[in-house]
């Protein structure tokens, strides 16, 4: 007997009279029926206490704000999924960097820490929690594009926005790597004391576009 098997095996022994753990009760709600209306205040009011800027827009006008939250950006990044027609205006600065993070030709972390922003795409968002969930498709990409740049803008479907967690876990593939984002990276950990930035983007701009 090696040890792992010593250690199961004691382990075992130890629960052989434990009690028959009893079913846990699932009576919590499991849908909704928001209005989408309602849907989009609710998130808007919980990402807005989170500190994140949000838009609510039409989809002819995504570009153009894209464009305006990335203003004061020298350089971004957006992964090789993201659909290209959010990108087409020329309100995008001409001296504006655009990298594409794709397979094959990833950014390094000394690349992105370099990199003043990051657009991606979402999976599905909690309104009740203010909660957007990144599953790694193409239009959302590697975890790292959205965890390393200090600013992150992320394009909310509305289509995409439920009210509660049990109607979003059937919308993901768990065996995805997903990022779940409530608001800017932030911590109070020490003393209290709020610190953001520590493990994520300090700044979260939240694009929820009507009619996707």
């Amino acid at each position: 007997m090696n040890a792992k098997e010593e250690i199961l095996s004691r382990i075992t022994s130890a629960l052989h009279d434990a009690p028959i753990t009893e079913p846990v009760p699932r009576k919590y709600r499991m849908t909704s029926e928001m209005p989408e209306a309602e849907l989009i205040d609710l998130l808007v009011d919980r990402l807005e206490d989170y500190k994140a800027h949000v838009d609510v827009v039409a989809t002819q006008d995504l570009p153009a704000t894209i464009a305006e939250r990335l203003k004061d950006a020298t350089s971004y990044v957006v992964p090789h999924g993201i659909d290209q027609t959010w990108l087409d205006t020329d309100a995008l600065r001409e001296d504006t960097r655009r990298r594409i993070d794709a397979p094959g030709s990833v950014l390094g972390v000394p690349e992105l820490d370099g990199t003043s922003a990051v657009l991606t795409s979402s999976a599905v968002s909690i309104a009740e929690s203010g909660t957007i969930v990144l599953d790694g498709t193409p239009d959302q990409g590697r975890r790292a594009i959205s965890l390393v740049p200090d600013h992150h803008l992320c394009v909310v479907p509305v289509s995409s926005i439920v009210q509660l967690l049990p109607e979003a876990l059937p919308r993901m593939d768990i065996t995805r790597p997903l990022t779940w984002i409530s608001g800017p990276s932030a911590t109070s950990d020490i003393e209290l004391e709020r610190v953001e930035g520590v493990h994520g983007p300090r700044q979260l701009d939240v694009i929820i576009v009507k009619g996707l």
